[in-house]
């Protein structure tokens, strides 16, 4: 897909968003803009959950889980 299109959607320019995906310092803002108009989000946790987050992650990945887990009404 043409950079031009994601861009577009997420309401970033052509560069932002080729900045982002190099890898170059972006302003939080249109990072977050960008991450809402892909369909993700991000969770910000402390470090030392980090490991059990990506071992679960690739647990789900290797299940084939497309399914968005629920939150649990405890």
């Amino acid at each position: 897909m043409p950079i031009d299109q994601p861009a577009r959607g997420c309401g970033v320019s052509v560069g932002m968003l080729s900045k982002l995906e190099n890898g170059k310092g972006v302003n939080l803002e249109k990072f977050l803009r960008v991450l809402d108009g892909l369909g993700l989000t991000i969770l910000i946790v402390p470090k030392v959950h980090g490991p059990w987050l990506e071992q679960a992650a690739a647990h789900a990945a290797k299940r084939g889980d497309e399914v968005a887990w629920e939150p649990h009404d405890d």
